[in-house]
C-alpha cells in the first residue's frame, strides 16, 4: 500500500482531479477507469453495491493501476468507516453532513490520535507489522486519507461557514440532486434557486483551505464545474457507458 495520495497532493497544489463513481463491485471497471485516464475512482457504498469486502479487490486494482480509490459510505458511523479504511481506501466521503458536529464526527473517524479516534490495530496499513514502526506510520496514514463530506441538503446552508472551518476537512462535496430535492425541486438540479445556493457555497469556499467537489456527467458540465471553482469532479460509469453507447449507435445507424 502506498502512503502517498496523488489526488490530495493535486488539490493542495491548487489543481483539479477528475474521477469516476463506480457503483458495482468490479475491479475490472476500476482498471478501465484508470486506463481511460481518471486519477481516482469513488466506490459508491451509499447508492451502489460496494461492501467493505467487495471494496478490497477494487482497492487493489486501483493501486496496481496507479490511481487512488475513495469510498462514499452511507453511514456516518466510526465502525463502518473503519472497515473501509483498514482495507486501504485512500479517502472517505460521507453524505448528508449538515452540521459541524456531524462533519467533525466523520473527520475524526478517519484519523488516528491526536487528530481523531480511528481504531488502531495494525494490519494492511502498517504492512502487517513489517513496514516500520507504527508510531512513525501513523502520521503518514493520517495525512494520506482524503477527508470529504457532502453538502446536499438546504439545512446545511445555515452551517456553511462552520463546515468550512472543520479542522482536517479536506473537501466539501456538493450533491446537486439531493440538494434540489431538499429544496422542493426533485429531479431539477439545474433549477435557478438550487444553482443560487451552489453559488453561495462556491463563493464562501473560494480561497479557503477546504476544496470543493461535485458531480459532472459530461464534458460540458465538467468544464462548467471547473470554471465555478470545483476541483474534484466526478462522473459515473453508467452515464459514461450510456452516452458512449448512444453515440456509437447514432453514428452507426444515421442515414
Amino acid at each position: 500500500m502506498r502512503y502517498e495520495n496523488a489526488v490530495k497532493q493535486t488539490l493542495r497544489e491548487g489543481g483539479t482531479a477528475y474521477g469516476c463513481f463506480v457503483t458495482m463491485p468490479s475491479p475490472e471497471i476500476v482498471e478501465i477507469c484508470a486506463a481511460a485516464g481518471f486519477s481516482f475512482v469513488l466506490l459508491d457504498a451509499e447508492h451502489g453495491r460496494v461492501s467493505p469486502e467487495a471494496a478490497y479487490p477494487m482497492i487493489l486494482a486501483a493501486e496496481a493501476s496507479g490511481i487512488e480509490a475513495f469510498a462514499r459510505i452511507g453511514q456516518n458511523d466510526r465502525q463502518v468507516i473503519l472497515k473501509f479504511l483498514d482495507q486501504g481506501i485512500a479517502g472517505v466521503l460521507i453524505p448528508q453532513t449538515n452540521t459541524a458536529e456531524e462533519a467533525t464526527r466523520a473527520v475524526e473517524a478517519m484519523r488516528y490520535h491526536p487528530l481523531g479516534v480511528r481504531g488502531l490495530a495494525g494490519g494492511r496499513g502498517f504492512g502487517y507489522g513489517v513496514a516500520g514502526d507504527a508510531k512513525d506510520l501513523v502520521p503518514k496514514i493520517n495525512d494520506r486519507v482524503l477527508s470529504m463530506v457532502q453538502f446536499e441538503h438546504i439545512a446545511a446552508l445555515d452551517h456553511l461557514d462552520d463546515l468550512l472551518a472543520i479542522p482536517n476537512l479536506d473537501l466539501l462535496f456538493v450533491g446537486p440532486n439531493d440538494l434540489a430535492q431538499s429544496m422542493g425541486f426533485p429531479g431539477q438540479p439545474g433549477h435557478p434557486e438550487v444553482q443560487a445556493v451552489i453559488d453561495r457555497v462556491t463563493s464562501a469556499a473560494r480561497g479557503g483551505a477546504v476544496a470543493l467537489g461535485t458531480v459532472a456527467p459530461d464534458a460540458a458540465s465538467t468544464r462548467k464545474a471547473q470554471e465555478r471553482g470545483f476541483r474534484l469532479i466526478v462522473s459515473n460509469v453508467p452515464s459514461l457507458l450510456t452516452a458512449a453507447g448512444r453515440d456509437l449507435l447514432w453514428a452507426a445507424t444515421a442515414s
